[in-house]
């Protein structure tokens, strides 16, 4: 039995997947990504369709119609990526936005309390103090690595996500060119969830096989360190 005067034990790490930015076949994409929903535990499934830094509005509609209603079946969050105005029109969970889009608080005002709303904050306190004071419902770390879904990113390193999960009780969430490989670190300093695209999709042995070795990873992880780490 744990002593009384030990800390909370931490949660357990769950991840956050991101779709590729391009997705040619979208009926292919689906089944791909139910077999990889089965093979875990997935916590949210964020739509981000991209024709450079802009939106592409037309394939995020497409994607989400199609895979929507199977992820929210299998209990997954869906998230639209920037845009507040797809993610009223298609009836999403929440939107995730980035310093240059809709501010906090007005998406809030817009999607409502029971919206999820995430927050980029690169590798800012500040921001994410910022953020988390505004509304957010978590903040966004990173890149911890590079990132061949984004080229343009800003590092982050680990002393963030050790100040954050010390001190902080808001979820935060790791990205940036997280894979099966590396990932352990992140989740150790603090990561609540990972944010993974290119290490799910592009994995060697197939989706639905990284979505089962990241959950390895996070239970052998929460075994060994259940408490926050302090930098």
């Amino acid at each position: 039995m744990a002593s009384e005067d030990a800390p909370p034990q931490r949660e357990r790490c769950r991840l956050y997947l991101i779709t590729p930015p391009v997705i040619t076949d979208v009926e292919a994409f689906t089944v791909q990504m139910l077999s990889a929903l089965d093979s875990g535990d997935v916590a949210c499934l964020q739509i981000r369709q991209k024709h450079g830094v802009e939106t592409d509005v037309d394939a995020t509609r497409a994607v989400a119609t199609a895979v929507m209603g199977p992820a929210q079946g299998s209990g997954v969050a869906v998230i639209i990526n920037d845009s507040v105005d797809l993610a009223l029109e298609l009836g999403a969970d929440g939107v995730h936005v980035g310093r240059d889009d809709t501010p906090v608080e007005e998406a809030r005002r817009r999607l409502g309390p029971d919206a999820i709303i995430g927050a980029t904050c690169k590798s800012s306190r500040h921001l994410a103090m910022q953020a988390g004071e505004a509304g957010a419902d978590y903040v966004a770390f990173g890149a911890f690595f590079p990132s061949p879904t984004k080229t343009e990113t800003t590092p982050a390193d680990l002393d963030v996500l050790n100040f954050w999960q010390s001190a902080m009780t808001l979820p935060c969430v790791a990205i940036g060119g997280l894979t099966v490989a590396n990932a352990r670190p992140i989740i150790e300093a603090g990561a609540d969830f990972l944010a993974v695209s290119a290490g799910v999709w592009a994995y060697q042995e197939g989706p639905a096989a990284a979505v089962e070795s990241f959950n390895a990873l996070f239970d052998a992880v929460h075994k060994d360190a259940p408490y926050p780490t302090t930098s």
